[in-house]
């Protein structure tokens, strides 16, 4: 999106000398259209595709492999197994290069190819579709924008509410701790909703909340389609799973790496 004053729009109403001789006109929102569906984008964080049962993986992964059976399944496509630039590449549809992150939004290079931050010039698919009417809603890592522009002081025009969300929460660098995450909601920081004592786990905290971003906004125009992006914090850095995760699958891989590997890479063939 490019910068700029934004311009005044157009009165469609006619304003008289009175009252009677004027006419106002109430601009409705937007509407995509009664049959626009609502788009559900789920991004896991250091995960390969070979982590899901669907592509030969021993992990429960259910839901997923279930997706799976009734969609479209990849069997070549292309990754960028790097934070920012997957992210970046993602929500604009274009190359990372091209928008301005071929790595981590941390810092840049002085080169127009690593600002850190998504380019102004390029629409992220919030943007697309809030223009549109959608309702747009993001929970959990952003990761597009400078470190130095992440913190409370701002600037927050490369937050998710600077680039077409509605609402945020989650965190804005590469990782935090899954037990105490550093929570940003919309635009300011918060504190975690319990602690690991209540079992307390962030992605549990995120799909509770983009469930509650969608419900507020049916309660009030149901008609309105929305977009949800839930990018976990997980299972990037810091490993922190459940005590229930980890009781579940203790074990199952004391056979080593190079053994589980072979097999499910059989599967896949």
């Amino acid at each position: 999106m490019t910068g700029g004053p934004v311009p005044i729009p157009t009165f469609e109403g006619r304003i008289g000398r009175t009252r009677a001789g004027s006419e106002p006109c109430f601009s409705e929102p937007p509407h995509p259209g009664e049959d626009s569906p609502n788009v559900v984008i789920i991004l896991l964080d250091d995960t390969g595709f070979a982590q899901f049962g669907c592509y030969g993986s021993d992990i429960d992964t259910p839901n997923v492999d279930r997706l799976a059976a009734n969609g479209v399944q990849f069997t070549n496509f292309h990754v960028t197994p790097l934070c920012s630039p997957t992210r970046a590449a993602l929500v604009t549809g274009r190359s990372q290069h091209a928008v301005g992150l071929r790595t981590l939004s941390n810092f840049r290079t002085g080169y127009p190819h690593q600002i850190g931050h998504v380019s102004n010039h390029a629409a992220t698919v919030a943007e697309v579709l809030s223009a549109e009417g959608y309702a747009t809603f993001c929970a959990g890592k952003w990761h597009l924008a400078r470190t130095q522009d992440a913190s409370a002081a701002g600037p927050f025009d490369q937050w998710p509410l600077g680039r077409g969300f509605d609402r945020f929460y989650g965190f804005l660098e590469g990782e935090t701790d899954q037990f105490n995450p550093e929570l940003v909601i919309d635009n300011h920081r918060a504190d975690p909703p319990a602690g690991p004592e209540d079992g307390y786990h962030l992605s549990e905290d995120l799909v509770d909340q983009l469930l509650l971003m969608i419900s507020d906004s049916k309660g009030i125009r149901p008609d309105r389609p929305f977009l949800a992006y839930l990018p976990f914090g997980a299972t990037h850095a810091p490993h922190q799973a459940p005590a229930g995760y980890l009781a579940k699958y203790r074990g199952r891989y004391d056979e080593g790496w190079d053994v589980v590997r072979e097999r499910w890479y059989r599967r896949q063939l």
